[in-house]
């Protein structure tokens, strides 16, 4: 049953209270580590076969690290007392789901977009998305929310519930170590994963790592959007049709589904430091993207959440000892 009530708790803190900036939170620590490591790596390294290994070097000690230290917070945490221990791993495990922080995220740029003030959102945009930001018009705004939000959707909400359903189904493990070790992998990928300099070996390794750590989950993601909406089929159809043009694995599946259910198109061209760059389009552009959209996809995202929760608490009923 500890298992049942941690995922409840984790579930509940995450949709009251999500990530308060005055709380340490195990990204920022990820992000701290991984940014004084890749210094060092890409200082030692100086070609493109010692930087590949430093790559796989990084990957693993962020990954296995963040899962490991993970477990022995809990452990101790225990030891001290049982019912410690399920508050602390409670508010880990939540701090591993995104589902309040994407909500937060899409209502800052939203609200002065409402209310006419086109420059405030499209400045605070620019600390969510990588994009050029500047020059965006109100549609091209609400576009780069909306793929923003069904693009996180998948590593930021449930593939984390992925992992963690997974880990806490293995004995004495518990939900906590996989799910933190995919945010380590996602983390990795956000910070070092490009193709382009001074990344392009070195982030090499955490990006495929990635891709294959969410590619699962995704399919999973999109199947269960998919039977929510009614219309599985079309939906399917669509992302048959349009995701598998996208460079990514993931992320052309996780934003095609929510296009499709929802009768918009994302994709098009975007701007990255003043460089155009050409998404294939993903759905028919059978209505405008408007701000109720978005909440419609973050919506669906809480359902899909809710229903593996749902599934999760089912299987660890029936499993003895969870």
């Amino acid at each position: 049953m500890t298992s049942i009530i941690v995922f409840t708790i984790a579930a509940i803190l995450d949709f009251l209270i999500g990530d308060p900036w005055v709380w340490p939170h195990p990204v920022q620590v990820m992000g701290w580590v991984i940014s004084r490591l890749t210094k060092f790596w890409l200082h030692l390294c100086q070609n493109s076969i010692t930087q590949k290994i430093a790559g796989i070097v990084l990957g693993m000690i962020l990954i296995i690290g963040s899962g490991c230290i993970g477990w022995l917070i809990i452990q101790a945490a225990r030891w001290l007392h049982p019912l410690l221990g399920i508050v602390i791993e409670s508010i880990i495990l939540a701090s591993c789901f995104a589902l309040k922080s994407l909500r937060t995220a899409a209502t800052d740029v939203l609200q002065p977009l409402i209310a006419g003030n086109l420059p405030e959102a499209q400045k605070i945009l620019s600390n969510y998305v990588g994009r050029d930001t500047d020059n965006l018009s109100e549609t091209e705004i609400l576009r780069a929310v909306l793929e923003t939000v069904t693009e996180n959707s998948t590593d930021g909400v449930m593939a984390p519930l992925f992992y963690a359903i997974v880990g806490a189904c293995i004995p004495n493990l518990g939900a906590v170590p996989l799910a933190l070790a995919y945010k380590a992998s996602s983390t990795l990928d956000s910070m070092v994963g490009y193709k382009e300099a001074p990344y392009t070996y070195l982030g090499w390794f955490c990006a495929r790592l990635e891709d294959y750590l969410t590619w699962f989950p995704c399919r999973l993601t999109v199947i269960t959007l998919a039977l929510l909406s009614g219309k599985p089929l079309p939906v399917w159809r669509i992302c048959r049709r349009d995701a598998i043009l996208d460079p990514s694995p993931n992320s052309g599946w996780s934003e095609c589904a929510y296009a499709a259910i929802l009768g918009v198109q994302m994709g098009g061209t975007n701007w990255y430091r003043g460089v155009a760059k050409e998404k294939p389009l993903l759905g028919d552009a059978i209505y405008p993207i408007t701000p109720t959209t978005i909440h419609q996809a973050l919506q669906l995202t809480r359902y899909s959440f809710l229903l593996w929760l749902g599934i999760a608490i089912a299987i660890l009923f029936l499993l003895p000892n969870k």
